[in-house]
């Protein structure tokens, strides 16, 4: 038998989407996003969910504590609509035999 997360699901948000937090301790940031991890259902969002890290130091790296970004489950993000600035669903729809994502909120592609 094969493992039941064989396959990563197909996911609303890419990278380099605009989107806004819906909910969660970051509730309300917006920012673009950076990496989308599919097989954990996660993203992460240039700005968002700062955690800091202690990083020990090496001959090349003095180390420290550094600031950087944490995944966010995909769950608690929206994309922003191109149009009106809004979160939107997004939808997938057949254009000239290619499937595409479009906005649920004003219709419009999303490229």
């Amino acid at each position: 038998m094969s493992s039941p997360n064989r396959f990563a699901p197909k996911l609303k948000i890419k990278k380099g989407d605009k989107v806004i937090v819906i909910s969660g301790a970051n509730k309300g940031a917006t920012g673009e996003v950076k990496l989308v991890i599919p097989k954990e259902n996660r993203a992460i969002v240039e700005g968002v969910n700062m955690v800091k890290k202690h990083i020990k130091a090496t001959q090349d790296n003095p180390g420290g504590i550094n600031e950087m970004e944490a995944p966010l489950h995909i769950s608690n993000l929206m994309l922003v609509d191109p149009k009106t600035g809004k979160p939107t669903k997004v939808g997938r729809k057949l254009v000239d035999g290619e499937l595409v994502r479009y906005s649920k909120k004003s219709g419009e592609i999303i490229k």
